[in-house]
């Protein structure tokens, strides 16, 4: 679990988000999956179930009203024992199965069970004891929602989304190397017209694009940390010539990798 404030908005900044759940409890913040916008703002919350490429920043805060945030991993097993203890399956059609990321408004019921969780901070010993099964029912809130049929896909083992779940795990394991989609395809377990459909329908883009937005991202990452070497980062990301990277780099983020690090070493890039 996490909770995260700030009095000031942010710059957009890269990462790769896991399958979480993101609610707003005051604020609003902006997350980009490609060419996709969602924008989501207090008593809303964004529910991603593939680890995606998101850039994300905070678009409304100050002093007087700090953004507030609550996020929670979201837990396959947990959603796979909820499936089975239900003896049903919660949700079936509602919402969009295709996709891998949603907003919605959030309703009384789960904006309770995230009170709850939240009151227990600073309390050790009720953490351990009633935090798992408040968080049982925080998936559960999320299985009979308006986005229930993309929750439901992480704890099915046979589901489209977990195909894609697995390309997407031997993307990060080999982002850095020339790739072939036929090896990954292979690895799969799927055709090469089918993996690329599969994989466009879930996360709006293609296997090939998904590794340059994950090697931009890291890039831009070290970048900030350290932006002495810029052709260094760039092959350590993939990148065998400089100008491709410098070129690619700003086309994503709209500015050649050494202006881009400077201004956002000198402002604010906190996102959770």
């Amino acid at each position: 679990m996490q909770v995260f404030a700030t009095d000031r908005v942010t710059e957009p900044l890269g990462s790769v988000t896991e399958p979480s759940l993101v609610m707003v409890a005051q604020g609003a913040k902006r997350s980009v999956l490609g060419e996709r916008i969602f924008d989501y703002r207090a008593g809303q919350y964004l529910v991603v179930t593939l680890d995606l490429p998101l850039t994300s920043q905070i678009t409304r805060a100050d002093a007087a009203e700090p953004a507030l945030f609550f996020g929670l991993r979201l837990k396959p097993a947990v959603i796979a024992q909820l499936l089975l203890d239900a003896g049903t399956a919660p949700g079936t059609g509602r919402g969009d199965a295709g996709g891998a990321i949603a907003t919605s408004d959030a309703d009384d019921d789960l904006i309770d069970a995230a009170v709850r969780r939240l009151r227990l901070i600073g309390n050790p010993v009720d953490q351990r004891v009633l935090a798992p099964a408040i968080e049982r029912e925080i998936h559960w809130r999320l299985l009979t929602g308006p986005q229930a049929a993309i929750v439901r896909q992480i704890g099915l083992a046979d589901s489209r989304h977990s195909l894609i779940a697995r390309a997407i795990r031997w993307l990060q394991a080999h982002y850095a190397e020339v790739i072939r989609i036929d090896d990954l395809a292979a690895d799969v377990g799927l055709s090469v017209s089918s993996l690329n459909r599969h994989f466009r329908a879930v996360t709006a883009m293609s296997p090939l694009q998904y590794q340059k937005q994950l090697r931009l991202q890291k890039a831009r990452i070290q970048l900030i940390a350290d932006s002495h070497d810029i052709a260094a980062i760039g092959h350590a990301v993939g990148y065998d010539s400089p100008s491709q990277f410098s070129r690619e780099y700003k086309r994503m983020f709209g500015a050649p990798p050494a202006q881009d690090a400077a201004r956002l070493q000198g402002v604010s890039v906190d996102v959770i």
